[in-house]
């Protein structure tokens, strides 16, 4: 890159949005998405957050990704428009669902921005481990339920060795699980397999944070059983372990009229 464009080099902003409920962002985020002359956003940041904070000439592109949907944007496209826009130079908000680094190919853009002398920042956000546990009343630690917490993805082509299911299977720790909607009964048939507790609660969170939030309890003896039928929508996040009893008597959201008519009143 010569020094003439360097000197109009623009300045990307990688950004956490948030698990979904639209009030959930920094205000660092919303100052940024005021000043940002192109926001590249993911499938999963609510659309409200843009309707509300963007400035009017933005220009908005939406570059969704989605597991198993071949129509998604490449890591290439989004990097591409990263470098074309930057080299114009424009303020750029590179905006994704929940935080910036959790379970997310942040990699990839500090690399291409890296590469190509882009100044940036990074902006974190809730991840959906962070919103759902807040969202059903279930702390991811509790004093007597849990000292630790684990995070995790699960697809068919997670290569979990054998000794490791076992590990996590007779772990006191919660464990977290991002992108295993599709996959829930045979990831709780793999932890089952290795389990000697089968009573191991269980809960499956959809839409964590928005109006659309479902909870779904069972144990891992009972899961397949309970929901051998049933297709969990994307994003879906999966707790396992003992902070899963509280969610019965912390269910604020579910219980809390107030709260579901703001998100309806902001929906509109």
């Amino acid at each position: 890159m010569s020094e003439q464009n360097l000197n109009h080099i623009g300045f990307v902003t990688l950004a956490g949005a948030g698990p979904g409920d639209a009030e959930l962002i920094t205000l660092k985020l919303q100052r940024r998405l005021k000043e940002a002359d192109v926001i590249i956003t993911d499938r999963l940041v609510n659309p409200l957050i843009v309707k509300e904070h963007v400035k009017k000439d933005a220009e908005v592109i939406l570059a969704g990704k989605q597991g198993y949907n071949d129509a998604s944007a490449t890591r290439e496209k989004i990097n591409a428009l990263i470098i074309e826009h930057a080299l114009k130079g424009k303020k750029i908000l590179r905006l994704k669902g929940g935080d910036v680094a959790f379970f997310s190919n942040v990699l990839d853009e500090l690399i291409t921005c890296r590469q190509n002398n882009i100044p940036f920042e990074i902006i974190p956000g809730i991840t959906a481990a962070s919103g759902a546990s807040a969202y059903t009343g279930i702390p991811l630690t509790a004093r007597n339920y849990s000292q630790g917490v684990q995070w995790h993805t699960y697809n068919p082509n997670s290569n979990y060795s054998p000794d490791r299911w076992k590990e996590l299977a007779h772990t006191t720790d919660t464990l977290v699980f991002y992108m295993a909607a599709k996959n829930i009964c045979e990831l709780a048939r793999h932890l089952l397999q290795y389990n000697e507790s089968a009573d191991t609660a269980l809960a499956v969170i959809e839409q964590a944070t928005t109006i659309y939030q479902r909870v779904h309890i069972s144990s891992l003896k009972n899961f397949t059983k309970d929901f051998a039928n049933k297709e969990f929508g994307s994003p879906s996040i999966v707790i396992i372990g003992n902070v899963v009893k509280l969610h019965e008597q912390f269910n604020w959201f579910a219980t809390t009229p107030e709260a579901g008519s703001i998100f309806q009143e902001l929906e509109k």
